[in-house]
């Protein structure tokens, strides 16, 4: 599940729909029927075929001219790829509408996540982003971190300081965020660097522990109520904790405790389980992982391994974590981890897999790859009655069909050799496309013709307006006869949404 789309899905009382109204085209009407078919959904529904071709080309407005809804819908199922606000539609026809997924074959997954988006998106895990090496940035590169942070859906800016580098800076950065309304922590064991952030307003300290243990009479001294964490005595034992745990509640001061998870290769799964051993210890105590060490210090992509981290955090109980992006294939693990905090509350508290519920971790492969047999792709040629070009992917073969050419294969130059073009805008269009679906054919992912391929939260808006210039100016030219027609938009696939 992407955001939006199902969770929208209801009638005005509250209530699920009854009754559906799918509106579509004449090429994509027998592959909207084969899918609701197959998906035998638990409404009814009607299928309304306007006059045009090519649902995708339709427009809010035009669709509002000439839609006659069927008596009884509840809700009006719009192609997901038609341009226009569907508050136009509503407004002429009554009755609430929405537009569907962007290729029909997904309508399953569609409706069947709209009970689960009602109550998916809730988290009780804090991010706090550490701005790493502050006092080597400028102030306008931390303003810009911090607000790429803060977008991302970081709950709390660490400043992160650097040992033995002076950061004159340090209480201005804290004030400012303050003043803007931004939760501050302060990364650092110097004593004099935590007076001054606390000072400032920071909430909340990284860290403490025996070797520093003194600064927590001017923490408390203070009276701003900020957090502590602490953390085990270099290389200490857990026991190490015992006296700093002491210190604070003898100063009355609030803490967390992170046991430090330790790299792969240095102990990691040892780490974890000193993370298991606090909670037992400690059934009431504030945690924190700093899964930053994992994902900064293992060369694999962060959305699996920030999934699964904070997946163990809230088994655990663990609902502080700190990270930051500096490596490369970090970047985005704070957005990464809003999504995964999201999905695994829900997948434990649902006691539910973490799947089918929110796919946009998945940026490399696809939860499913949507594909037409070849059977289906002849039955679709036989209705054309246009030179364009439609182009299909699945497992297997990109495939090129018009109503004079079936182009089947996994070259393709020797596919775009076969169809004759030699425009060089149309040249362009068909290789960017080619090499598009050879991109899915590899990496196993679904192809929509002048659509983007899925990279889950990290995938690119269409651009509609532009595809539908491209179309008007192609067919302009192709009636003025100027050029041969060759390729056609992804619209006139009948894959777009809702029933293209």
């Amino acid at each position: 599940m992407t955001s939006g789309g199902a969770a929208r899905l209801r009638h005005a009382s509250g209530a699920d729909p009854r009754r559906v109204c799918f509106v579509t085209g004449k090429l994509a009407e027998t592959s909207l029927r084969r899918t609701l078919e197959t998906m035998a959904p638990s409404f009814a529904y009607d299928v309304v075929v306007m006059k045009i071709t090519v649902a995708a080309l339709m427009t809010t407005p035009w669709i509002a001219r000439f839609l006659h809804v069927p008596e009884g819908a509840e809700l009006v199922l719009l192609p997901g790829l038609c341009e226009g606000d569907t508050g136009v539609v509503r407004n002429a026809v009554g009755v609430p509408v929405e537009k569907g997924p962007k290729d029909l074959r997904s309508l399953p997954e569609f409706f069947g996540h709209a009970a689960i988006a009602r109550d998916y998106g809730g988290f009780d895990i804090e991010i706090v982003a550490e701005i790493n090496n502050a006092p080597r940035l400028s102030l306008d590169a931390i303003v810009r971190e911090a607000d790429y942070f803060v977008a991302s859906g970081a709950d709390i800016i660490d400043v992160g300081c650097t040992p033995g580098l002076p950061f004159p800076l340090l209480a201005d950065v804290v004030r400012g965020f303050r003043s803007a309304g931004i939760r501050v922590s302060i990364d650092s064991f110097d004593a004099a660097e935590i007076r001054t952030a606390v000072d400032a307003g920071a909430e909340l300290v990284l860290s403490v522990n025996g070797t520093n243990v003194g600064v927590l009479a001017d923490i408390a001294d203070s009276g701003s109520g900020a957090r502590v964490v602490a953390v085990p005595d270099p290389g200490g034992e857990l026991s190490s904790l015992d006296p700093t745990l002491e210190e604070l509640a003898r100063h009355g001061i609030p803490y967390l405790i992170d046991p430090v998870i330790e790299p792969i290769g240095m102990g990691f799964a040892k780490s974890i389980a000193r993370y298991a051993e606090v909670r037992r210890r400690f059934p009431d105590a504030e945690l924190m992982m700093g899964i930053g060490n994992i994902t900064e210090l293992t060369a694999a992509d962060s959305t699996g391994i920030n999934a699964l981290l904070v997946a163990i955090c809230e088994e655990i109980g663990i609902r502080t974590v700190l990270t930051t992006e500096v490596a490369p294939w970090a970047r985005g693990c704070v957005r990464e981890i809003d999504i995964a905090r999201r999905l695994m509350r829900y997948a434990i508290a649902e006691r539910t897999l973490p799947k089918r519920i929110d796919d946009r971790l998945l940026t490399v492969k696809d939860p499913v790859v949507l594909s037409y047999t070849e059977a289906e792709l002849r039955e679709l040629q036989s209705k054309i009655t246009d030179s364009n070009f439609r182009i299909f992917a699945d497992r297997e073969a990109i495939t090129v069909l018009s109503s004079e050419h079936f182009v089947r294969g996994t070259d393709i130059q020797a596919i775009f050799d076969e169809l004759d073009v030699d425009e060089p805008a149309h040249a362009f269009y068909l290789g960017k496309e080619l090499m598009k679906a050879r991109l899915a054919v590899n990496l196993g992912k679904t192809y929509r013709q002048e659509g983007q391929l899925s990279w889950g939260y990290l995938t690119p808006p269409d651009d509609p307006v532009r595809d539908h210039i491209h179309i008007t100016q192609h067919r302009r030219r192709r009636d003025a006869g100027t050029q041969p027609p060759t390729a056609a938009p992804r619209a006139d696939t009948p894959v777009g949404s809702g029933g293209d």
